[in-house]
């Protein structure tokens, strides 16, 4: 697996891990991992992508590598940081891909910064934290956590976003990459999402989007799916069959080629712009 990361200061003041692969003049594709994941989590899929696209895998604040602040885990502090991040990287514009919790974080930057988003590929996304039970009880859960995680209760929750069979070294690795996220981290992100509303978001967004969603995904319904294709306007949905909470895991060539379907599309009108002038 890929495992070298880079470090960039953001305007805030916070510095994020990311990788960063490609060429620097491709389009930009900016990767947002889930709850408690690192850029890592993207480590199947990403070499599998266009070496002419500019792809940057980002830990997200409070996680992995990334600066762990006491707190401001508010949902826009995560998508403040992703416009920072453009910002430092001076990247005008990029489609986002975002997983899960990331998947939020990319639908409030596309509502909020229009201007900095071309497009958006969404994996796994919810569109509400609050009315869904599985992420209600694992909220409750975390927030009863004590000074310390337990590495079963980790170990556990990465094993219940899988329904294809995963190596158990594969799940040793992406457990080791969620302790690496503090226990105010973990109750910061899932205050966030508790307090948030993806839908309402994806009224505001008028970048082409596309979401990619498992059958067997055991948190996010399929209500959810067809709730944001509707609020998304000229969204496109993806079903995976036999595939869980994390698609990029459990069928990463397949989730690989929608993305490159999705991203090509929206570049082709960028290039022959150029090559017309």
């Amino acid at each position: 697996m890929i495992s070298d990361c880079a470090f960039v200061r953001l305007n805030n003041g916070l510095r994020l891990a990311y990788v960063e692969q490609g060429s620097r003049d491709g389009i930009a594709v900016v990767m947002l991992h889930g709850y408690s994941d690192t850029h890592r989590s993207f480590d199947l899929v990403r070499p599998l992508l266009p070496r002419a696209w500019r792809v940057i895998a980002v830990t997200q604040r409070g996680h992995g590598h990334s600066d762990k602040p006491q707190s401001d885990y508010a949902m826009d502090d995560f998508a403040g940081d992703v416009t920072a991040l453009l910002d430092a990287l001076e990247i005008e514009r990029a489609v986002l891909v975002g997983h899960s919790m990331g998947a939020a974080v990319a639908l409030r930057v596309a509502a909020d910064r229009p201007d900095r988003v071309a497009g958006l590929a969404l994996l796994s996304g919810f569109a509400s934290f609050s009315a869904n039970p599985g992420a209600v009880e694992l909220f409750d859960l975390v927030e009863g956590f004590g000074d310390q995680i337990d590495p079963i209760f980790v170990r556990s929750f990465q094993a219940s976003t899988m329904a294809a069979p995963m190596s158990q070294g594969f799940i040793e690795f992406v457990s080791n990459e969620s302790m690496r996220c503090p226990v105010r981290a973990w109750k910061g992100a899932a205050r966030a999402m508790a307090a948030h509303d993806p839908l309402a978001d994806a009224g505001w967004v008028g970048a082409p989007s596309m979401l990619i969603w498992g059958d067997k995904d055991a948190f996010v319904p399929r209500a959810d799916q067809h709730a944001l294709r509707r609020a998304l306007r000229g969204s496109r949905l993806i079903t995976l069959s036999g595939a869980g909470h994390a698609p990029h895991w459990e069928r990463t060539a397949d989730t690989a080629a929608c993305l490159r379907a999705f991203v090509t599309d929206i570049d082709e009108p960028r290039l022959y712009a150029r090559t017309a002038s």
